[in-house]
């Protein structure tokens, strides 16, 4: 068998509560620091041009360990949170990574 594949969900979202969103991630951040089969990274972007609309792109070591965080009830408990503080309803998008590259 070969190596695991890093994996990464992209979600869109838009929300006019984005000081309440922040919160809410720290508090996901805190349960999430140091599982195993936890986030690797996440990465926070705010459109320019949209003012509402912020992406996050969140790294897993691989597809099964989100798929594990996925499963888990805190994790469905936060995606329900989330969306209520969303104008309208967030998409995901699962990404398989192909490469990476570090400039500095």
């Amino acid at each position: 068998m070969g190596t695991s594949q890093r994996f990464v969900q992209i979600v869109e979202f838009e929300t006019d509560r984005i000081d309440e969103m922040r919160a809410l991630a720290e508090e996901g951040e805190q349960r999430s620091t140091g599982r195993a089969d936890g986030p690797r990274r996440r990465l926070v972007l705010k459109d320019r041009d949209q003012p509402n609309r912020y992406l996050v792109v969140i790294e897993f070591d691989s597809h099964e360990e989100a798929m594990r965080n996925s499963d888990d009830p805190e994790t469905g408990k936060f995606a329900e949170r989330m969306a209520a503080l969303c104008t309208r309803p967030p998409s995901f998008t699962d990404c398989d990574v192909q490469d990476t590259t570090e400039f500095r």
